[in-house]
């Protein structure tokens, strides 16, 4: 049986063994510290599950990847001169993808808007309206008093202390 192993850096031989494995990265990789059979140098390597590609399929029926950056532009448009941490949008856009992963297939690009529109409405009521204004295409003051009466009855009233 062939074995493909790993290329030591300093001697290039690919005969090693792992002298110490661990977790790495919170649990998404592990590190292996490897000392070559031929050179006796120690090196480092990490193994890492290879992502599944997430596919978006647009509204026209064209099928491209998942962009975490798409995303993220259109919830800081939205949240643009709000008190909305940046930290809390990557949040956001995280949140989205891995709602969108845990579908298993290719998803919408409207599973995808309404992930990233339910997410901002716990953030901040202001973006949550500018995205679903720009999202669901509104085209006069009518679609924004729906959705904020909409808005209005999903949510508890604000305390004023």
């Amino acid at each position: 049986m062939y074995r493909e192993g790993v290329r030591c850096p300093f001697c290039s031989a690919d005969d090693d063994r792992v002298v110490d494995s661990r977790l790495a990265e919170d649990g998404v990789a592990i590190r292996r510290r490897r000392e070559c059979a031929n050179c006796a140098q120690r090196y480092t390597t990490f193994e890492r599950i290879e992502e599944i590609g997430l596919y978006v399929v647009k509204r026209s029926g064209d099928r491209e990847p998942f962009a975490r950056e798409k995303v993220l532009r259109g919830v800081q448009a939205a949240a643009k001169n709000r008190p909305v941490d940046d930290e809390v949008l990557e949040g956001v856009v995280t949140s989205v993808e891995e709602s969108m992963r845990v579908l298993n297939r290719d998803v919408t690009s409207e599973e995808v808007g309404m992930a990233a529109l339910e997410a901002l409405r716990d953030i901040d009521d202001v973006a949550y309206v500018r995205f679903a204004s720009v999202y669901k295409g509104f085209e006069g003051t009518d679609d924004f008093a729906r959705e904020i009466g909409m808005l209005v009855k999903t949510t508890a009233p604000k305390l004023r202390g």
